[in-house]
């Protein structure tokens, strides 16, 4: 196939890989969370030691204008050392994912390490009150048992414990739940990141489907001009010299070879119908219109279908125009003797892959898969291809189908 050798993906993944930690939170273990909330109180205390160590030695060169940056520079790099303890902290009690190759800037490094400071050495002190709690509970019982507290004052110091329990249990909660959201905004892109570059996703998927649409317009209008257009005029004056011809014979010469170019313009005007939108789409689905494009494949084509549910209709569409683009590319520029197609729905996505064994190098600024990948792109799908020099040349697309 003529197009691009490199992987394509859609603008996705990010926001797939950043924004779950909650989700793996709530499904670790409790005794591993709670592991993981006293040693992150262990780390922020090193970050307290950190900050007023490199901070002391550091102050006068961050107070001059010269030295100031060298000096925040090496302040981050000590804080991005326990960032990363950070970041392993939360990935093994907690269960949380993050984004692999997402790295913050040194302020951003230096604001998240501050922030865990102080929510920290705050969750210390409120577990150290809860211990404290354990104590003067034990002890109270002792009394209780020993004889030495009246009811009365057992009833009062049992209220006051339950209220302050509870406060206490209520505080752990409010912290472990802002330790999160932090670790999720320093290790992952934040909520308004995400937002903006999914708003900049959609504004370059939009400007794509309108470019794509308007180079279908031109390929239309080329194939009607240069294709039939040409043909129509052939036919109109093979007509014209019948009907002026004395000779019945060689009228009935010119009128057969006519009726032969009307085949043919009839043929094309078809073929043009068919690239632009397939009728069996929407009579019979995505399968015989797929085996439409058999049909009309130079090249043997083996096509798998693996779709056991009702598809979108955008879904058909997409799913359609891949692999007769993808097609339409292996018979004219591949050299291949064979194309295969394979169309499985494995949950929620639809998988599309074209294999052909042509020799491959594909050009990554062709225009057939640009138009493809803007349309897989607008589905919030993905489209990978690989094309090797000697090929053989893959083209995968996935669809989601929610």
């Amino acid at each position: 196939m003529r197009e691009n050798s490199a992987d394509v993906t859609s603008g996705r993944s990010v926001a797939d890989a950043g924004g779950d930690g909650s989700t793996a939170t709530a499904r670790t273990a409790f005794p591993s969370r709670a592991l993981g909330t006293l040693l992150g109180c262990a780390t922020a205390l090193a970050g307290a030691l950190h900050f007023l160590v490199a901070g002391t030695v550091l102050g006068p060169l961050l107070l001059r204008p010269r030295t100031r940056p060298g000096a925040l520079r090496v302040l981050a790099a000590g804080a991005r050392r326990l960032t990363a303890l950070e970041r392993a902290r939360r990935s093994v009690f907690f269960g949380d994912r993050f984004p692999e190759h997402y790295e913050a800037s040194d302020r951003k490094v230096l604001r998240h390490l501050a922030v865990r400071v102080g929510t920290g050495l705050l969750c210390g002190v409120v577990v150290g009150l809860l211990g404290f709690g354990a104590v003067l509970a034990g002890l109270l019982a002792a009394g209780a048992v020993r004889g030495t507290l009246g009811w009365d004052e057992l009833l009062v110091q049992v209220l006051l414990g339950g209220v302050l329990l509870f406060l206490d249990v209520q505080g752990l909660y409010s912290l472990a739940a802002l330790d999160a959201r932090t670790a999720q905004a320093f290790f992952g892109p934040s909520e308004g990141e995400l937002l903006r570059r999914r708003i900049d996703e959609l504004a370059a998927s939009r400007a794509a489907v309108v470019e794509a649409v308007d180079a279908e317009r031109r390929r239309i209008e080329r194939d009607l001009h240069d294709g039939i257009q040409q043909r129509l005029v052939a036919l109109a004056v093979l007509i014209g010299r019948a009907r002026r011809g004395r000779d019945p014979e060689r009228a009935d010469a010119l009128l057969l070879q006519a009726h032969e170019e009307s085949r043919g313009v009839l043929a094309e005007l078809r073929e043009v119908a068919w690239r632009v939108y397939p009728s069996a789409l929407d009579g019979l689905g995505l399968e015989e219109a797929l085996g439409g494009v058999a049909e009309r494949c130079p090249l043997p084509l083996r096509i798998r279908f693996e779709v056991g549910a009702p598809l979108p209709r955008p879904v058909e569409t997409a799913a359609y125009f891949v692999v007769s683009e993808c097609v339409t590319n292996a018979a004219k520029h591949s050299s291949a003797s064979a194309v295969s197609v394979a169309v499985a729905l494995d949950g929620p996505r639809l998988t599309v892959r074209i294999e052909d064994d042509g020799t491959g190098g594909a050009d990554p600024a062709g225009g057939g898969l640009t138009g493809l990948r803007s349309r897989v792109a607008a589905l919030d799908g993905a489209l990978r291809v690989h094309s090797p020099l000697g090929g053989p040349t893959t083209v995968t697309a996935e669809l989601p189908c929610a």
